[in-house]
């Protein structure tokens, strides 16, 4: 039988575009109440919002490590110009552990330790091997990579750490265009920050209006909230070390205490999804992405 361990809960950072005082206001509750070791801070999805929520992460970061947080600096997962690269080489040298989330970043981390984001295509167990031989000391994998997938690659490579994304609306994709801009009517240079207006992400229907996907500035999103009700003695089983929450608006502190709850054995999954169900969820549970089945399908994951 496995020895089940505890499962760690992190906090991915915020992919959304919040104003400084909602952010600072959010990472606020986190350190003070939230059951979160790890803390994960920086724009991520839109270079452009840097200017406005780079001055909030020195306050964060003293509060959370205060907290007793460990936290790590996410960085752009997908660099569109000069500055932005020159930005990703001076992150590389903060005295902070670094997530990265394009292989540019690769050389300017010059070999020191940092966690292989999700947004990196690390599919196989000698693309991570790699990585591993280059500093990566965690991975998070790609949402789209099934559980059984994810077990084997940890196996072969089990000097890196698993990170398995467990909570909210799924990265998909990133465009070199705007859709919240181009929805609009403006331009990706000229966007006026709408994309402020959808903190969840911005609905995208079908012409029959059915629900479909959700859309961030430049980034496409599920519009379903994957939900990884997977037992702790699961998850060690599988090779995860920590489970990964994206925030939403929702109450991301009642979150990780139901995460923390079902973890620790005290309710099961079914009791576990109810309750996050009754919560403001962006929209409805899904998991199959686990199973080797299409994301935004919910179904019966084993425990």
């Amino acid at each position: 039988m496995t020895d089940v361990t505890r499962i760690e809960l992190a906090l991915g950072p915020c992919l959304f575009n919040w104003p400084a005082d909602r952010l600072t206001e959010f990472y606020g509750r986190i350190a003070d109440e939230a059951e979160i070791d790890v803390v994960y801070l920086g724009e991520v999805v839109c270079g452009k919002r840097m200017p406005f929520t780079d001055p909030v992460w020195p306050e964060a970061i003293d509060r959370l490590t205060a907290a007793g947080k460990r936290v790590v600096l996410s960085t752009l997962a997908q660099p569109v110009n000069k500055r932005e690269r020159e930005v990703l080489r001076q992150q590389a040298d903060y005295d902070l552990p670094i997530e990265i989330n394009d292989m540019s970043m690769l050389a300017a981390c010059s070999g020191r330790a940092f966690t292989a984001g999700p947004f990196l295509n690390i599919y196989n167990e000698a693309s991570l091997a790699l990585l591993a031989g280059r500093g990566a000391t965690v991975w998070c994998p790609p949402v789209e990579l099934p559980l059984a997938s994810t077990q084997k690659i940890a196996a072969l490579v089990p000097e890196v750490e698993v990170e398995l994304f467990a909570f909210g609306r799924l990265p998909l994709a990133l465009s070199s265009r705007c859709y919240h801009a181009r929805t609009h009517g403006l331009r990706k240079d000229s966007c006026q920050f709408v994309c402020d207006r959808d903190p969840d992400g911005m609905l995208v229907e079908t012409l029959d209006g059915r629900r479909f996907l959700a859309a961030n500035g430049i980034q496409t999103l599920s519009d379903t909230c994957h939900v990884a009700g997977l037992t702790s003695g699961h998850l060690t089983a599988s090779g995860v070390k920590r489970l990964r929450l994206s925030p939403h608006t929702v109450d991301m502190v009642a979150v990780a205490r139901l995460f923390r709850s079902f973890l620790d054995g005290a309710m099961n999954a079914d009791e576990f999804e109810t309750k996050l169900e009754a919560l403001d969820l962006p929209g409805p549970l899904s998991n199959a992405y686990l199973a080797g089945d299409a994301g935004w399908k919910k179904t019966a994951l084993p425990v």
